[in-house]
């Protein structure tokens, strides 16, 4: 039977036009399907989500390198390195095709810029952790794409693509099959989603009371002397969930929950105005969560499937920590927080 292989070719594109055209023409020579930017030059979020999805549906990945860095998004990553390390993500047999002489490529496709410069040097190095082959010339690349196509089809067989009229009875019906047990899979996926995991209903959680600690700055009446306090009170875990979720639809920093609940803590110094122990004060104000009940919380939520770190990438300069909603999480928000209808 034969097969069609689709291939992503990655690349800047201005600079690399030859280069490409030889790669393009030598896939096609293997019966190979290309797929790559002339389709859809990736320069906002909806094209890189169609990206994505191309990417998927082919069955190898391979990366062209030249001079030049390539167009970034907001946080300085090229789309070049975005396919790619998409591309390594999702598992995809991968090769990369770097310049044998990089400082004979003319200075008009070449980066200027010293940052650019840099960050192309250090993406080098990270598509050297796969296949790498070099190459010189555009002619040269497209024998060289052609050899390593061969082996890596040899070495990695892909599921490929293939005529219907070629498929017999009995790979009809394993098609039928598998399509329906595909199915079957994806409601329970469904299903999963919007379930608890299991054994998180020994754990405390919606209305069940947790006990918060929280710190503030008061002033003595007679002499406003500043004094820093702590104290507890008790809400529930759905009053802490609501008060945070709706932050990590997409996600958002430890810091900004943390944020989040210090101004959930300043809710209860109405609490704390009227509390007899508190007669000679006044001028409450600083409130914010312990760490000890903000650690607490984190690992409480993260336990009943509610939270998870993020796993969107973020620029190598950025080192705060991100957190998400699960697709429980989700789940769980939209029937604590959606509008119901009245009776």
């Amino acid at each position: 039977m034969n097969k069609i292989y689709q291939v992503f070719v990655s690349s800047t594109y201005e600079d690399l036009q030859e280069e490409r055209k030889e790669v393009m023409q030598a896939l096609l020579e293997l019966d190979c399907m290309p797929a790559g930017m002339e389709l859809f030059p990736a320069s906002n979020d909806d094209q890189w989500t169609l990206i994505k999805r191309v990417i998927d549906t082919c069955d190898y990945y391979l990366l062209i390198i030249g001079g030049r860095y390539g167009s970034t998004n907001t946080e300085g990553i090229s789309y070049t390195q975005m396919e790619f390390e998409y591309a390594l993500q999702t598992g995809k047999p991968i090769i990369s095709f770097l310049p044998k002489t990089p400082e004979d490529i003319p200075s008009g496709k070449c980066d200027q810029d010293p940052e650019k410069r840099e960050k192309l040097e250090n993406f080098k190095k990270l598509a050297k952790k796969k296949l790498v082959k070099f190459w010189s010339t555009p002619e040269n690349l497209g024998s060289i794409v052609s050899r390593s196509m061969i082996k890596l089809i040899k070495d990695f067989p892909a599921e490929g693509w293939v005529k219907s009229n070629t498929i017999d009875d009995n790979s009809m019906k394993e098609i039928v099959k598998l399509q329906k047990e595909n199915e079957e899979l994806k409601a329970k996926l469904n299903r999963i989603s919007t379930e608890p995991p299991k054994g998180s209903e020994q754990l405390m959680q919606g209305d069940d009371e947790i006990t918060f600690h929280l710190c503030f700055e008061a002033n003595r009446k007679r002499s406003l002397t500043p004094y820093k306090c702590a104290d507890f009170v008790n809400t529930t875990w759905n009053h802490i969930f609501e008060r945070i979720a709706p932050l990590m639809i997409d996600e958002c920093t430890e810091s900004t929950l943390k944020n989040a609940l210090d101004s959930f803590a300043a809710t209860f110094k109405k609490d704390f105005s009227n509390d007899p122990c508190y007669k000679n004060m006044c001028d409450f104000r600083n409130f914010r969560v312990s760490s000890e009940t903000f650690n607490q919380i984190k690992v409480q939520l993260r336990a009943l499937g509610l939270i998870e770190i993020s796993s969107k990438k973020h620029s190598t300069t950025d080192k705060s920590t991100y957190w998400s909603l699960t697709q429980y999480g989700d789940f769980a928000m939209t029937q604590l927080l959606a509008l119901k209808k009245e009776d």
